[in-house]
């Protein structure tokens, strides 16, 4: 658990109240929660080598601190089945993201393998003053902002409690 430490120490020290959506991934997997195949590309080449080493289809996400909705930025292409949708939406993607955030820190744009069809969701932590630590849970993508469906519990949880969210 000394990597799930340091991630948040990370996140704290650089004043963030999000982790990137790798160093999510990193935690889940630290607690053996599955999570797709992933690397973070700095350039369009790396993107095209990822994508090529973990098969395709993949999805292509923008990685930034500044950027927690990166769909409505242009930050998600889905589906891309070969190396030149993906070098090409790479370069879309990263003029898109400028022009919607041009202030952003752009850190690098996920690869991560597409899979079927599923629920999106949303999990997350905050450490309320009145209530002290908790966690949330949801439909995550568009539909956290257009639904607003979630549901936090005080932690710990138990099983059950975890299930009914």
């Amino acid at each position: 658990m000394k990597k799930v430490s340091q991630i948040f120490q990370k996140a704290r020290k650089e004043r963030r109240k999000h982790l990137l959506e790798p160093e999510a991934k990193a935690v889940c997997i630290e607690y053996e929660i599955p999570v797709t195949k992933f690397r973070v590309a700095k350039n369009a080449e790396e993107a095209v080598r990822f994508a090529e080493e973990m098969g395709y289809p993949v999805v292509l996400k923008i990685v930034s601190p500044d950027i927690i909705h990166k769909f409505d930025v242009g930050g998600v292409v889905l589906n891309l089945k070969s190396s030149e949708e993906v070098k090409d939406s790479y370069k879309r993607m990263m003029m898109k993201v400028k022009q919607h955030k041009p202030d952003a820190k752009i850190v690098g744009v996920l690869v991560q393998e597409m899979i079927p069809a599923t629920t999106e969701i949303i999990v997350g932590a905050t450490k309320d003053s009145q209530f002290g630590p908790a966690l949330m849970f949801g439909l995550g993508g568009i539909f956290v902002e257009v639904l607003k469906d979630v549901s936090f519990r005080i932690a710990p949880i138990t099983r059950s409690e975890a299930q009914e969210m």
